[in-house]
């Protein structure tokens, strides 16, 4: 008799039996399907390993989408891993995205944005100080946007709500900290250009001022009046035309 081939047992140990290439492709998969940055203690969980393991394998996936000029990076953003379009492939990118899409924000928006962003935790009265202007308006748009949110309470009179960025402000901007923000001192003029423009406001204020060119008018046409016109110019004294005789006009009764 020929004997029968040994039916293969149900794996019961689940995906955290599976090979590092499976672990791999998984990891993938999951991250590409969430619709923001994946957690890494989330996605332990679910593949049945460590977040260390998580971390080894997603850096690795990272420098392999680098290493093929993909079209894709594999990002570390406010603390999980996220697929996001290469910066080569922007020019493309925001033709599809702003396509038709008129909700960008503001000028002012984005002010009020970045000092929310470097002065975090603020009051609103304090943005409006710094901006010059009331910021209720752009604030209530930041909220509702999600960039911003109430984050404390400032413990001194009257308690005012402190404001500070959300976690979606992280993931808009593509940072994984605030720490990861550019530093104020990179926006600051250097020492070079402040002195040119004070030495060029300096030469501005010293230099001599020329006076008018004399401006050429004619006195009032008085041909009705008998009076010929004639040209006149700044500091000479204009001449009042000589009328000739009032009319008789009758006595009044």
């Amino acid at each position: 008799m020929t004997a029968e081939p040994p039916v293969e047992e149900p794996d019961e140990a689940g995906p955290g039996a599976a090979s590092s290439d499976e672990l791999r492709r998984a990891l993938e998969a999951l991250i590409m399907v969430s619709d923001q940055p994946a957690d890494p203690a989330l996605l332990a969980e679910l593949l049945g390993i460590d977040v260390a393991t998580v971390d080894e394998l997603a850096g690795n996936l990272a420098t392999e989408f680098a290493e093929r000029s993909s079209g894709f990076v594999l990002a570390r953003v406010a603390g999980g891993w996220r697929f996001e379009s290469h910066p080569d492939c922007a020019p493309w990118v925001e033709r599809y995205v702003l396509a038709g899409q008129s909700t960008r924000l503001s000028a002012a928006a984005l002010e009020t944005l970045a000092i929310i962003a470097y002065k975090q935790p603020i009051s609103r009265a304090q943005v409006s100080a710094v901006r010059g202007v009331n910021a209720d308006g752009v604030i209530r748009t930041l909220t509702q946007r999600g960039y911003i949110d109430e984050i404390a309470r400032d413990p001194g009179p009257g308690q005012a709500v402190l404001l500070g960025t959300t976690r979606d402000f992280l993931e808009r901007m593509g940072l994984d900290s605030l720490e990861e923000l550019p530093g104020v001192a990179d926006f600051v003029p250097g020492p070079e250009v402040v002195e040119a423009l004070e030495r060029g406001l300096a030469l501005d204020a010293t230099e001599p001022i020329d006076p008018p060119e004399p401006v050429v008018g004619h006195i009032a046409d008085g041909a009705a009046n008998g009076v010929e016109a004639r040209p006149v110019s700044n500091g000479e004294q204009q001449e009042s035309p000589e009328l000739s005789d009032p009319p008789d006009w009758p006595d009044p009764q």
